[in-house]
């Protein structure tokens, strides 16, 4: 699904990663964090794809959310988690969204 995300400017933050063969608790770990990334204040949404590499992307209204979600407890185990069983290799990037756009399909 794609995210609701209101009119520009907000932010995103992009993670892409590449998985270990450790598959244990992450699927769960995953979903917690997306149900407790969207109790936090300033989130916005989310869009997640795998197919090898991984990507999501987290929209947010300023960067002290960012700051805000980044140092939440329960986040900073996931991420701990991460580096020790579940990413070869992850990189983090935050981009302000100047501008979008889209396109809906009316129902077929």
């Amino acid at each position: 699904m794609i995210a609701a995300t209101p009119s520009a400017p907000y932010y995103a933050v992009i993670f892409t990663s590449l998985r270990t063969d450790i598959d244990e608790g992450y699927g769960a770990m995953a979903d917690r964090m997306v149900e407790l990334a969207a109790q936090q204040p300033g989130f916005l949404g989310v869009e997640s794809a795998r197919e090898g590499v991984g990507i999501t992307v987290s929209y947010w209204r300023d960067l002290e959310s960012i700051k805000a979600w980044k140092a939440n407890a329960e986040h900073l185990v996931a991420q701990q988690s991460g580096r020790s069983d579940w990413y070869r290799q992850y990189k983090t990037r935050i981009a302000r969204v100047e501008r979008d756009y889209g396109f809906d399909s009316p129902a077929l």
